[in-house]
């Protein structure tokens, strides 16, 4: 495996409005590796997103892809390099669903911008991955919350990236799509691409991240394997709640908030 990481910030401060929303941020997402990004909200996630797709330029510090620095590729580069699932899905024009998915090939379009069959086919392949192809001639502005998000996870998919950014993509969906598209994403990962997920859902993205950063204030609080980092005192010192950090069955964190004044008896353990 390449020590290069795949996706790396190096330092990285912002400030937004005279608030410092990034403080020197470090963190890298190394190849066929799923990192997971948690934090209150206002901890500077989206953020982070919007620094590494160049949305925001940082006051100090550097984002790297594959071993060279963003701001030294065209926008067309970057977009072959970085997919981005947003948290906000709105879409106020009545594109069909197979359109906006296309769109997702814009990077890799010739000099005259027109599709080839190759690229609707690579299309049609991720709207089938996740499970919408009955959707591709719906427009848009009839579809539900989460069937649009699972349109903008498509389109990441047929961009054919080497690192995915989302930013709460279950954030609208039911357990099903939840578990599909976190399904999805480690298939993304398995030939040595990236994957950063920003999720609320610490008990959920634990199954499947190699590691989770937790966010505080701008500042990076803690990286490492989930078991490691989700613990009582580093929930207290991210979120402000106290908690239960049970082992699951597969040995996976859960995490219960813990209620007032009570306190949550652990399950006896199954025989």
């Amino acid at each position: 495996m390449s020590a290069t990481p795949t996706l790396r910030f190096e330092a990285v401060a912002v400030h937004i409005d005279g608030r410092e929303v990034l403080r020197g941020v470090d963190l890298d997402v190394r190849p066929g590796e799923i990192v997971a990004l948690a934090g209150r909200n206002g901890a500077g996630k989206t953020t982070l997103f919007r620094v590494a797709s160049r949305v925001l330029s940082p006051e100090r510090g550097a984002v790297w892809v594959d071993g060279r620095r963003i701001d030294t590729l065209s926008r067309r580069e970057l977009a072959a390099r970085i997919a981005v699932v947003p948290q906000d899905t709105n879409i106020p024009f009545p594109f069909r669903a197979c359109e906006v998915v296309l769109m997702g090939r814009s990077p890799h379009l010739g000099a005259f911008g027109f599709e080839s069959a190759a690229d609707i086919e690579c299309a049609r392949e991720a709207m089938e991955q996740m499970e919408i192809a009955e959707l591709a001639d719906r427009s848009m502005l009839e579809l539900s919350g989460g069937e649009r998000q699972l349109v903008l996870v498509a389109r990441a998919l047929a961009q054919q990236p080497r690192v995915l950014l989302l930013d709460e993509p279950t954030a609208h969906l039911d357990l099903r799509h939840r578990t599909a598209v976190l399904e999805r994403v480690k298939d993304f990962v398995r030939d040595g691409r990236s994957a950063l997920v920003v999720s609320h859902d610490l008990s959920l993205v634990a199954h499947i991240c190699d590691r989770l950063a937790l966010l505080a204030a701008g500042e990076l609080l803690a990286c490492g394997p989930p078991a490691q980092v989700l613990t009582p005192e580093n929930l207290r010192a991210t979120f402000d709640i106290e908690a239960e950090v049970l082992q699951g069955p597969d040995g996976v964190p859960l995490i219960i908030p813990r209620t007032a004044g009570r306190r949550i008896q652990p399950a006896p353990p199954v025989r």
